[in-house]
């Protein structure tokens, strides 16, 4: 079974977009910081993340370059309140696969995790 670690400080988002992946047939897994991400991203194991930027203790910008600079190749998906264009770039830049900004369909989430996974 495919798992999604969600990195969301924000409760009732994550409870919905863990929710909505569960329905899916997805398991899934919740890191609420960044502290968090890092350390449940290297112990378990999940097939694509879904990373906040706006985290706690340490920001989503920094748990990406930190993941990728430890060899981390899984698909990882930035999903922020952020529209900026350079937090974007800096974001892809950094080795995101993805990037998509709240408020968002679940729908449009759910193409793009199936899209990284080959679903």
């Amino acid at each position: 079974m495919t798992q999604i670690l969600i990195v969301e400080d924000e409760v009732r988002l994550a409870a919905f977009v863990e929710k909505g992946l569960r329905k899916n047939g997805f398991t899934t897994i919740v890191a609420v910081d960044g502290e968090q991400a890092i350390f449940m991203a290297e112990s378990s194991d999940f097939d694509l993340l879904l990373l906040d930027l706006g985290l706690p203790i340490i920001d989503g910008l920094t748990v990406l370059r930190e993941l990728r600079s430890r060899g981390e190749k899984r698909p990882i998906i930035i999903v922020t309140a952020n529209n900026d264009e350079r937090d974007k770039a800096a974001a892809l830049a950094a080795g995101a696969n993805d990037y998509i900004t709240k408020p968002f369909s679940f729908n449009d989430l759910l193409t793009r995790v199936r899209a990284q996974l080959g679903q």
